[in-house]
């Protein structure tokens, strides 16, 4: 059976989760707590980068999100969630390279001040900036919607949807965007965003962890 290891509060790995779900696959969830869990010798002989997610199927092991995305598509392609357009499969990659490159990446000064890190205000304005070059062009990718690809539910929403709708949390408003918003609130109508949303007590729970992470790390 697959096995899934991840961590509650990892956006890398929920978008794997959420992959998994949505192809009804059967799968072991191994969840893991990022306060040592990772370094043991038993997960790093899995992956020597120390990181979740990591995918275990039938003697494959594959790490980094995006390629786990790519092994399950093509092993369990059914019901598909890359389309066969180019076009469309275009729009897939640009939102899955614009979260991963851009955003995603911009969110760790704001999460830095959430946890009452000192983060220079030119780094905090770079960050806003880059992420809201994102979100216009993830407004443009969504038009004219549903979803990034036009009518079918995909990777890209997956990636990028794992990421977006947590922007307000470091004070990224979403309401200049409507077509983003509308598209986060058809995510959050599907069960398995439903399934795989961390709790709010758990993420107000793991802050003072977060924060000993951020400081060991930058």
């Amino acid at each position: 059976m697959l096995k899934l290891y991840s961590a509650p509060l990892s956006s890398n790995a929920r978008r794997v989760w959420i992959a998994l779900l949505e192809k009804q696959l059967a799968f072991d969830l191994i969840q893991m707590q990022l306060d040592g869990d990772q370094f043991t010798a038993e997960f790093t002989a899995l992956n020597l980068m120390q990181r979740v997610p990591v995918l275990v199927d039938d003697g494959v092991t594959v790490i980094e999100s995006l390629a786990i995305l790519d092994y399950l598509e093509a092993k369990y392609p059914t019901p598909p969630l890359l389309p066969s357009d180019p076009g469309a499969i275009a729009r897939v990659r640009m939102a899955e390279i614009l979260t991963i490159t851009e955003i995603q990446p911009a969110t760790l000064p704001l999460l830095k001040r959430m946890v009452e890190m000192d983060v220079p205000h030119p780094v905090l304005d770079h960050a806003k900036d880059r992420i809201t070059r994102g979100l216009q062009v993830l407004a443009g990718l969504l038009t004219p919607g549903p979803y990034v690809a036009g009518d079918g539910f995909t990777l890209g929403d997956i990636v990028a949807g794992t990421i977006i709708p947590g922007l307000p949390m470091f004070g990224i408003e979403l309401q200049p965007y409507p077509n983003v918003l509308a598209w986060c609130d058809r995510l959050a109508q599907r069960p398995s965003w439903q399934q795989t949303a961390p709790a709010p007590e758990v993420v107000q729970a793991a802050l003072p962890t977060i924060r000993k992470i951020l400081s060991a790390r930058y």
